[in-house]
């Protein structure tokens, strides 16, 4: 099962607490990015896919009540 698009906002969440850390090493770092935009990526696409469910619904008249 895919992971939620809540979930990967609170991993991105974790990423960046863990990158502010002053004490880590430059490999870790690039690693913790290297995730971390691959987790935006998927969340950007959850978003996209929502939107256009959205626009679909609206399309076919369900949105005019």
């Amino acid at each position: 099962m895919e992971e939620s698009f809540e979930t990967k906002l609170s991993k991105i969440d974790e990423l960046l607490n863990s990158l502010n850390d002053e004490n880590i090493s430059l490999q870790d770092s690039v690693e913790l990015y290297k995730k971390g935009v691959l987790l935006l990526k998927q969340a950007r696409d959850i978003l996209e896919n929502a939107k256009l469910s959205i626009k679909e619904i609206d399309e076919q008249g369900f949105g005019d009540e």
